[in-house]
């Protein structure tokens, strides 16, 4: 599962990068990534305030390479590039009957602006003592250039249209209806209640459990008027040649329900700990169900908290979890604890 972009109070690293010999030297201009090779760059003016500023997402001004922390790359592109390269390396270890779900949500152009968008000297001391981290780490505004601001960067489908191009088999994209999402302050468009789950596989055959929801309860009342139709009683309509048959046939169709449709009306939890990515256990549990059997592994690389990973571990598979932020590695484990001794 890929989360929102947020920091996670992780060191910057390098990415990228044409030249691995290369002694790298990060200035303090505003560098892009197609600037970046030909050792161009210089500051860029928000004429929306007439102020300049510096971006503090390092590039190279050698090379290509990037140093910073993922999900704060300074362009949208860089973000879906970074991210595209991570799932190559999970198709990779996925086994050809395998499945692949993410959920991605999408960012507003512009999101942070004013502070973010001014100098680091105008954002003042004490706005940066309270994020707490560096100042030359500080996250890139959100400004892009070719996206106006207040306009949706349509991340989701970046990431899906680069995953089809390097093999991938979009199957189905799942909305997560959050029938208790936070309410929203905004006034010049609607609350959004939603995020996207993808569902991707390697190859087109591939390992998939049915899953069944409940029929609603207006088809319900149908059967029952047409279980005792004229129709019903000679077998016409079930194509079986008594009416006994039909009626059983009926009775397992009510007791297993309908095919699992694609809007999963499922609400957020509450977490007690210092997470804000978590999400819920009933969105997972049909993810792990259809396409992880048994005998099955589960690969999280995007681990956090630990919700898939519980998930998985309470319905008896095995499962590999990543993730880089310490804290939310022992907080995975403490998770996986309390689990393991209910299953015992």
């Amino acid at each position: 599962m890929v989360r929102g972009l947020r920091d996670y109070g992780l060191e910057p690293i390098i990415w990228d990068g044409d030249n691995p010999d290369c002694e790298h030297e990060w200035g303090d201009k505003l560098i892009t990534a197609s600037s970046a090779k030909s050792g161009g760059g210089g500051h860029k003016q928000d004429r929306n305030k007439g102020l300049w500023f510096k971006n503090y997402s390092f590039f190279c001004l050698k090379c290509s390479a990037w140093k910073g922390s993922f999900g704060h790359e300074p362009t949208p592109e860089l973000y879906i590039k970074h991210l595209l390269e991570i799932f190559d390396e999970v198709k990779r270890v996925l086994k050809k009957n395998g499945s692949c779900w993410v959920n991605l949500a999408d960012t507003y152009s512009g999101s942070g602006c004013g502070r973010w968008n001014a100098p680091i000297e105008i954002r003042g001391k004490q706005f940066r003592k309270c994020l707490n981290i560096d100042q030359e780490y500080l996250a890139p505004p959100r400004k892009c250039r070719h996206i106006p601001t207040k306009s949706l960067v349509g991340i989701p489908e970046m990431f899906v249209l680069g995953m089809r191009d390097r093999g991938w088999i979009r199957r189905n994209t799942i909305i997560w209806h959050k029938s208790n999402c936070m309410p929203s302050s905004v006034k010049d468009r609607f609350t959004v209640d939603f995020e996207y789950v993808y569902f991707f596989t390697k190859s087109q055959k591939y390992y998939f459990e049915q899953q069944f929801e409940e029929y609603a309860e207006s088809f319900i009342a149908t059967l029952n008027y047409r279980r005792h139709s004229k129709k019903a009683d000679t077998g016409i309509m079930a194509g079986l040649t008594t009416e006994n048959q039909w009626r059983a046939f009926q009775r397992a169709k009510e007791k297993q329900g309908r095919n699992k449709r694609c809007v999963w009306d499922i609400p957020t939890h509450p977490f007690p700990e210092s997470h804000f990515a978590v999400f819920p256990k009933a969105l997972v549990e049909p993810m792990i169900r259809a396409g992880c059997p048994p005998s099955g592994i589960v690969l999280d690389p995007f681990a956090g908290s630990g919700t898939t990973l519980v998930v998985t571990e309470s319905l008896n598979r095995r499962w590999i979890g990543i993730e880089l932020n310490k804290s939310y590695i022992d907080m995975a484990y403490k998770r996986l604890k309390g689990i393991q001794k209910c299953l015992i």
